[in-house]
């Protein structure tokens, strides 16, 4: 009787066991299966005015800055940050001003190699002109664009048929034109990564006034760049040192003529007698204007 007892009582064990594993199963499958979270939408970047850019103005990397952007109001014309299109505003132009934190568009900028590329740089009111340089003249390819630099001119000095030093022609240097912005080298308007270029023509930025003096000096001798230091000198002034309100204004005293270069060379007199002045002729652009020249005596 007891052995029957507990083959009883083992089988409604194994039934109770059986049971609980069923019912456990059945109501895991009735459980519903909690649905993992959605990953956060994807928030793109664009290119925006980290300060307010101007028309003309050349555009830099410390110019823009990537601002977070809701995907929908994202436009067409919009630049997203780390695109193909972000590198190719390395010396892109405003065509138009862009306020500070404005989204770049693609409509207000023109890069380099678009139609009217050039007219876009230039200032209201100024002009773009090109003139012939070499290795020496260029300073070597050292100047770039966005640099600003005098322009020299080197030329014979006419003299008097009465005072002319015989068997020799006087030489002068002269500064025709200061502070001018270099936009472009060759047919470039970028620096390629600050490299050195010798280029054989540069294109200025000028005023329809200093184009005519460019264009003038080009035919009279060879110009030469001087380059300028990025800070400017107190009192520095940037004007067309060879134009004067009147034909007969003195001398400005940015020439240099070859004797005072060497001693060597006779000084522009009418004779070599002491104390005799001689009147040397100076070609300004659109004038003339005679200085007198009192020479040294060999004793002096």
């Amino acid at each position: 009787m007891r052995l029957r007892t507990l083959v009883l009582f083992s089988i409604a064990l194994l039934l109770a066991g059986g049971t609980a594993v069923l019912v456990r199963s059945w109501l895991a499958q009735r459980t519903p299966v909690a649905a993992a979270p959605a990953p956060p939408p994807v928030q793109k970047s664009i290119l925006v005015a980290r300060a307010a850019i101007t028309r003309g103005q050349i555009l830099k990397p410390a110019d823009l800055a990537a601002r977070p952007w809701p995907d929908a109001a994202i436009s067409a014309d919009y630049i997203v940050a780390g695109t193909p299109p972000e590198k190719s505003l390395a010396g892109a132009v405003a065509r138009e001003p862009i306020a500070a934190g404005e989204p770049i568009i693609k409509t207000k900028v023109v890069v380099p190699g678009d139609r009217g590329f050039l007219a876009a740089v230039l200032q209201p009111g100024m002009r773009a002109i090109s003139v012939p340089v070499d290795a020496t003249s260029g300073i070597s390819g050292f100047v770039f664009p966005g640099d600003r630099v005098d322009i020299l001119i080197t030329l014979p000095v006419p003299q008097d048929g009465a005072n002319s030093t015989s068997g020799y022609q006087h030489k002068a240097a002269e500064t025709v034109l200061r502070d001018v912005r270099v936009i472009g080298i060759d047919q470039r308007l970028d620096s390629k990564d600050g490299q050195a270029v010798l280029a054989r023509t540069v294109t200025f930025e000028v005023t329809p006034k200093q184009s005519e003096v460019i264009a003038v000096a080009a035919e009279l001798g060879k110009l030469s760049l001087s380059l300028r230091s990025l800070v400017p000198q107190k009192g520095d002034k940037s004007v067309i040192a060879s134009i004067a309100d009147s034909h007969d204004a003195p001398v400005s005293g940015d020439f240099t003529l070859d004797s005072e270069v060497s001693q060597l060379l006779p000084k522009p007199s009418a004779s070599n007698q002491s104390g005799s002045e001689s009147t040397v002729t100076i070609l300004r652009g659109n004038g003339t204007t005679s200085v007198s020249h009192q020479p040294a005596s060999r004793g002096s």
